[in-house]
């Protein structure tokens, strides 16, 4: 979803940065996730099943500082040199890191726009944050360039200053 939204801004010239955190696959089984910095194409690992860490979901260790020396820097840089900043996701996991969730509420609060998947467990925290959008099988296909046309309006009053 979100990764169909930052592929419409940038094909519209939007520059778009911030995370995405993709499942990893081995033998047709989901084994971890990755994390992977939008603007740079830079991946990290999140979690996995061979990680042994006191943080975990369900079969997932989590790798705190693997996670954190992607996203944060990612996270920085779409917030100083990128249009809109997108965040896929603010979850348990990547929860888990005092910093990252910080750091996302700063981001929040702030002026650029952001497009963020929010697991349904903290929608309560991060929903009243802006537009809240559920996904379904019956929009999910119609929801990006709704999303994307959003930003876009969003933008262009930045830019005349309202």
């Amino acid at each position: 979803m979100m990764s169909r939204c930052a592929e419409q801004l940038c094909a519209l010239g939007i520059t778009v940065g911030g995370i995405s955190t993709p499942e990893i696959r081995r033998g047709g089984r989901r084994v971890g996730f990755s994390v992977v910095d939008l603007a740079s194409g830079r991946r990290g690992l999140l979690a996995g099943t061979d990680i042994a860490s006191k943080l975990r979901v369900g079969r997932y260790g989590v790798d705190l500082e693997g996670f954190e020396s992607v996203a944060l820097p990612a996270l920085d840089h779409a917030e100083r040199r990128c249009d809109v900043v997108c965040v896929d996701e603010v979850g348990r996991m990547e929860l888990f890191s005092d910093t990252f969730r910080r750091r996302v509420e700063a981001l929040l609060r702030g002026d650029k726009p952001m497009i963020a998947v929010v697991h349904r467990s903290y929608v309560g925290s991060y929903g009243g944050w802006g537009t809240l959008f559920h996904v379904s099988p019956e929009n999910r296909e119609r929801l990006p360039s709704r999303i994307a046309a959003g930003i876009m309006e969003d933008l262009g009053e930045a830019a005349r200053g309202i």
